[in-house]
């Protein structure tokens, strides 16, 4: 089963990820910060990151820069979410190390096509 790990310091926004990737079937964990993030990339193998970028104490443009540093850590895709709708926010995201940027709201089809396509999965 493949794991992925969401990054978001709203708790209603990780409860509604978790259901939608849950009932896909995906393995989820959760993190509020890329902080607390970093910690469990150290400690637990991803398949996959789901990271918003305006979070308290690291925020996920630096989430990522740090996780894509770290050579002896797994290198897997990640999908940065958020509400910046900016071409300049986007671009950020990709300077950062993200491999799709998707705006908030999500629409549960939309996100496991994504999830799916980046982990490599054929689309039902």
């Amino acid at each position: 089963m493949k794991r992925i790990l969401i990054v978001d310091d709203a708790a209603t926004v990780r409860m509604y990820h978790r259901a939608i990737l849950e009932s896909a079937g995906y393995a989820v964990d959760e993190a509020v910060n890329g902080i607390e993030a970093l910690e469990k990339a150290l400690q637990f193998t991803y398949d996959l990151y789901l990271v918003d970028v305006n979070m308290p104490k690291m925020d996920g443009y630096a989430f990522l820069r740090e996780l894509r540093q770290h050579e002896d850590l797994p290198q897997a895709p990640a999908v940065m979410i958020s509400t910046e709708a900016e071409l300049v926010d986007r671009t950020k995201a990709y300077e950062a190390g993200a491999n799709f940027y998707i705006l908030k709201p999500t629409r549960p089809d939309s996100l496991t096509g994504h999830v799916r396509v980046l982990l490599g999965e054929p689309q039902p």
